[in-house]
C-alpha cells in the first residue's frame, strides 16, 4: 500500500499531499452539513466485504465502496472503517488479520495517512470494540458486514443522507482533478500499446494483455473491465468477451479501457481501422465530431443539449456517408439516430466509472426529468465548474437495433445496400474525458494522450 508512480507526470507524494489536505476539510466540511441537515451525530463508512463463490471457499475479486473511497485511496482493503465524528480527525479502522493464508494489509505510509488516526483491527469484533458503546444516532454506509451494522442499534444506509453525500461529489477538487489527470495518462499509456498490439495483427486477448501491462495494472484494479472487441464484435456495446485466437481479417478495433489512479478513473475509448477506406474516414469524421462536442461543454450547459446537439452531428455524419437517405432533421425526428446512437452521450466520472448524483435536482430535490426520446441518460444536470464528464459519440451497427428499423417506418430512411458494406466493422466510439471550467473544458484524455506522446 505504498504509492509507486512509475510513469512521468503523475503527481509525486509531496504533491499529493499538499493536494489532499485542502480536500479531506471540505469532505468533513460536506459530511458534517449533511449529518446536520439529516440529524445524525457521527458516520461509519464500510469499505465493503469479500464475497465468497457460492459453495466453495474462493471469493470473487474485491471491489472497495465508493463511499469509503471518498476518504482515502485504499482499493483493496475489506472490512475497514471510517468513522468521523464532526470536529473530531476521522479514524480508519484497518483490517489486519492474523492469517498465514493472505498476506494481511500493512500500515499504510502514503501521503494520506497523517490525516487519520489509524486502528489496526484484527476481526469485526474489534472493530466493533473501537466505535463508541451508543451508536442509536450514527449512520452507516456500506454492506452489513458480519452482523456489525444490525447489532449496532444504528441506522443502515439511510437514503437522504445518501443522497446529500452524493449530490456534491459531482465537483471535483483540486486533489481529486490531479488523480483524474494521471488517471487519463495511465490509461493513455494502456491505449498507445493496445493499438500497438492491434497493429501487429494481435487477438483481442494480446490487445488486452498489452494495455494491462503498459498500465501496470491487473485487470481487478482497474475501474472496469476493458471492451475489446475486433470487427463485428464492436456492435455490442458493452462487449464482455475476450477471444484468444486473431480473426481470419483485422478490420477495426474498438477498445474502451480506462485505468485508476488512487480511487479515481479514467474512461477511455478510441475506434481503429486495419486499413484507410470508408471506415476509416467515417471513424476520423466522427473524432472531428467527438472534438467538435468537446467546445461545447462549459459551465451553463444543460447536458440535455448537448446530447440532442450529439444526434444532430452524428446525423449530418450519416448523411454525409450516404447511410440515410433522408435530411439530418429528419433522421434525428424520426429516431434513425438512435438506431445508430442508442446510448447517452456521457455521464458523471469520478470515485465510480458511471459516478454518483448525475440525475440529482438537488440533495433534498428530487431528481430531473430526462427528455421523453431519451429516458435512460446518465447524467441530466447543468454542468458547474469542478464537474467531470465523459464525451462519447458513437455510430454502431448493431443487428437486432437495425432489424428493427428495418420492420417499421425508418426503413426506407436508412440506405441499406451501403449499411452492409461496414456491418463487418461493428461499430465506432471516441471518447474523452473533461474537466469543466468557468468558460470551456480542460480535454484530460487528449492532454494525456499528448504527453504519451502518441496519437489522439
Amino acid at each position: 500500500m505504498t504509492e509507486r508512480y512509475p510513469t512521468p507526470c503523475i503527481p509525486d507524494a509531496l504533491t499529493l499531499g499538499t493536494l489532499f489536505a485542502p480536500h479531506l476539510a471540505e469532505v468533513c466540511r460536506r459530511t458534517e452539513a449533511a449529518l446536520e441537515a439529516c440529524a445524525y451525530r457521527d458516520l461509519i463508512v464500510h469499505s465493503g466485504t469479500q464475497r465468497p463463490v457460492f459453495q466453495d471457499d474462493r471469493t470473487y475479486p474485491f471491489e472497495v465502496n465508493a463511499a469509503f473511497k471518498v476518504w482515502v485511496p485504499l482499493s483493496d482493503v475489506p472490512d475497514c472503517f471510517i468513522h468521523f465524528i464532526p470536529g473530531r480527525r476521522p479514524r480508519l479502522l484497518l483490517h489486519q488479520p492474523t492469517d498465514y493464508w493472505y498476506k494481511p494489509a500493512p500500515r499504510p505510509q502514503a501521503y494520506w495517512t497523517e490525516a487519520f488516526d489509524i486502528v489496526p483491527c484484527a476481526d469485526l469484533r474489534a472493530a466493533r470494540a473501537a466505535l463508541p458503546g451508543d451508536l442509536s444516532h450514527t449512520a452507516y454506509l456500506g454492506e452489513d458486514s458480519g452482523g456489525l451494522a444490525g447489532a449496532s442499534g444504528l441506522t443502515l444506509n439511510p437514503p437522504r443522507l445518501i443522497r446529500h453525500l452524493d449530490y456534491p461529489r459531482a465537483w471535483k477538487s483540486p486533489y481529486e482533478l490531479a488523480c483524474l489527470r494521471a488517471a487519463n495518462r495511465l490509461g493513455a499509456d494502456g491505449h498507445r500499446a493496445a493499438a500497438q498490439a492491434f497493429a501487429a495483427g494481435g487477438a483481442e486477448f494480446d490487445i488486452e494483455m498489452a494495455f494491462l501491462a503498459a498500465c501496470r495494472q491487473r485487470e481487478q484494479e482497474l475501474p472496469y473491465n476493458p471492451i475489446v472487441a475486433l470487427n463485428d464484435n464492436g456492435a455490442t456495446l458493452h462487449y464482455q468477451m475476450l477471444e484468444k485466437h486473431p480473426p481470419r481479417a483485422h478490420r477495426s478495433l474498438l477498445i474502451d479501457a480506462g485505468a485508476e489512479f488512487a480511487g479515481y478513473a479514467s474512461d477511455i475509448t478510441r475506434t481503429y481501422a486495419a486499413t484507410p477506406g470508408e471506415f476509416a474516414d467515417l471513424v476520423q469524421a466522427m473524432d472531428r465530431l467527438q472534438q467538435g462536442l468537446c467546445t461545447r461543454v462549459a459551465a451553463g450547459i444543460d447536458w440535455r443539449e448537448i446530447h440532442r446537439l450529439a444526434h444532430e452531428r452524428v446525423a449530418e455524419v450519416l448523411r454525409a456517408a450516404d447511410l440515410i437517405t433522408c435530411s439530418a432533421e429528419t433522421a434525428v425526428a424520426s429516431g434513425v439516430t438512435r438506431v445508430f446512437l442508442p446510448h447517452g452521450i456521457g455521464h458523471l466520472l469520478g470515485l465510480e466509472v458511471h459516478d454518483a448524483g448525475g440525475l440529482m435536482r438537488a440533495p433534498d430535490g428530487g431528481d430531473i426529468d430526462p427528455p421523453e426520446d431519451h429516458p435512460h441518460l446518465r447524467l441530466l444536470r447543468t454542468l458547474e465548474p469542478g464537474f467531470v464528464v465523459t464525451m462519447e459519440p458513437g455510430i454502431y451497427f448493431i443487428e437486432p437495433l437495425l432489424a428493427a428499423a428495418r420492420a417499421d417506418a425508418r426503413a426506407p430512411l436508412i440506405r441499406w445496400t451501403h449499411l452492409e458494406a461496414l456491418r463487418p466493422y461493428g461499430g465506432i466510439r471516441i471518447e474523452d474525458d473533461l474537466a469543466v471550467t468557468a468558460t470551456g473544458a480542460e480535454n484530460l484524455t487528449r492532454d494525456a494522450f499528448t504527453l504519451a506522446g502518441t496519437a489522439q
